[in-house]
């Protein structure tokens, strides 16, 4: 593995969240937040859209990473593939040929929902998983009364069996992005530190914005998680520099690196916590989910 595979983000071994570690990439003092104490019962779910038009900034990274993290710390987790590409699917390594998926529980209501949740290989952390039939469903769901609502009428069958339901958003902001977004209690954007990311942030936080007006009153803005982050750049420490700025505390301390162990555990279908749990980059999305917990987003 050569230099260039690996940036520094370990985390010194604190367990007070209050105590200032050190600078962090974000410019705020980088802090090592609590392992957060067991669940005294499950549910109901918080549900979180993760979603950014642009393609390719890690959401379905953060989803399988995030999800892991969270099931490791005895939280029961479900992951939703809303993306036709499936590639949420493929990295849990779930089955969507001969399978009940998010789209057929979208276009039948009478469909069983539990026999669309399939387990992984992480205890702890299932999946709905999805297929390329999903891109059909925003032509069906036009005609649909409430159609914006039918998503948010899926999870709330489950809701209670889960205490997160992760939602891996289509780099849209179609029909399918909006029924995630009204079927949730927060949003995640990941954000690659790259000049062009930046352009579509806005105009996310505004649809984000209109759903809460027109559709769902209750959803807030969890955070926005810088992804694609090298150090030994000017230009990523430059974007990142001007997403805090901008957005304040709304960006999260927590900051995921560039690394080719990302891709390498997507091929073996296995969340990086798994495929390599010593590394730096598992480390960083189980400083992730300890954020979410102490932000109070996540129980």
């Amino acid at each position: 593995m050569t230099r260039n595979d690996e940036v520094e983000t370990q985390l010194p071994g604190m367990d007070a969240a209050s105590i200032a570690v050190k600078p962090g990439p974000t410019g705020r003092p980088q802090r090592a937040f609590p392992v957060p104490a067991p669940l005294a019962q499950h549910g109901p779910a918080k549900i979180i859209a993760l979603c950014n038009q642009k393609g390719g900034v890690g959401k379905t990274t953060t989803s399988i990473n995030l999800g892991a993290s969270l099931a490791e710390y005895g939280r029961r987790v479900l992951a939703v593939d809303f993306d036709p590409q499936g590639a949420l699917s493929a990295g849990l390594g779930a089955r969507t040929h001969d399978a009940t998926t998010i789209y057929d529980l979208l276009l039948n209501r009478h469909a069983d929902v539990q026999e669309a949740i399939q387990s992984t290989s992480t205890p702890g952390l299932d999946i709905i998983p999805a297929n390329i039939d999903l891109s059909a469903a925003e032509v069906h769901l036009v005609n649909e009364v409430a159609r914006e609502q039918i998503l948010a009428g899926v999870l709330r069958k489950v809701a209670n069996d889960y205490d997160v339901i992760l939602v891996d958003c289509q780099p849209s902001l179609g029909i399918l992005t909006v029924n995630a977004l009204t079927a949730s209690h927060g949003v995640l954007i990941p954000l690659e530190c790259e000049y062009f990311a930046l352009r579509g942030v806005a105009l996310l936080i505004e649809t984000i914005d209109k759903v809460r007006e027109r559709l769902n009153p209750a959803i807030e803005l969890d955070g926005i998680l810088a992804t694609m982050y090298d150090s030994r750049t000017l230009h990523s420490r430059e974007v990142l520099e001007r997403v805090v700025d901008a957005f304040g505390d709304r960006v999260l301390e927590t900051v995921i690196s560039r690394t080719v162990k990302f891709p390498d555990a997507s091929v073996a279908a296995t969340p990086i916590t798994q495929f390599a749990p010593e590394h730096q980059a598992a480390e960083a999305y189980r400083q992730l989910a300890r954020e979410l917990v102490f932000r109070g987003a996540v129980a």
